[in-house]
């Protein structure tokens, strides 16, 4: 027993003695890079740019979806913004008439994914305001609800929708 202590104690004192070290400052390491340049798109303020709506079909949420959209279009060259609202469905883009067109535009949502379709194109001189109205002034569903968004809901779900309804659905049926 007792050369199987001194045997753990040399084990310890070998460790303590092989861990310490008496270096202090920390080893620094020096990576080069290879220095990239962000194109950053520069509008022409001499340009004629027009604005544009447009509903897109086919959007199943807000982040994927609409977010996805909106940024496909906003990195084309010759938009100056471009917003795309998940509830409404509108597409709201500003862009320069010389670069980019309504068939560019539709392209650019056909490519973000294949079920989604462009749907009533106009070309607007100021952005519809009434188009993407607050949750405060959407019109919820009464509790006695027979319009389609709540056809196939129970009681339950209709007394929820009546309460809290943010479904664009719900607030455009509300205004017909």
């Amino acid at each position: 027993m007792k050369t199987l202590k001194n045997i753990v104690t040399l084990v310890v004192l070998a460790l303590v003695f092989a861990s310490c070290k008496n270096e202090t400052a920390p080893e620094v390491v020096t990576v080069e890079t290879e220095a990239t340049e962000v194109a950053v798109a520069e509008l022409d303020p001499n340009a004629t740019y027009a604005k544009a709506e447009f509903t897109i079909e086919g959007m199943t949420c807000a982040m994927g979806c609409a977010k996805t959209i909106e940024k496909k279009m906003a990195k084309m060259d010759g938009v100056k913004s471009a917003k795309v609202d998940f509830d409404t469905r509108l597409a709201m883009v500003e862009y320069d008439e010389a670069k980019v067109n309504a068939m560019s535009l539709e392209e650019v949502v056909k490519k973000a994914g294949d079920v989604y379709s462009v749907k009533d194109m106009k070309t607007v001189d100021s952005f519809d305001s009434e188009a993407t109205p607050d949750a405060a002034d959407k019109k919820a569903c009464d509790k006695d609800c027979k319009k389609a968004c709540c056809a196939d809901k129970t009681e339950a779900e209709k007394t929820a929708c009546a309460e809290d309804c943010k479904m664009a659905c719900c607030a455009d049926k509300a205004k017909a």
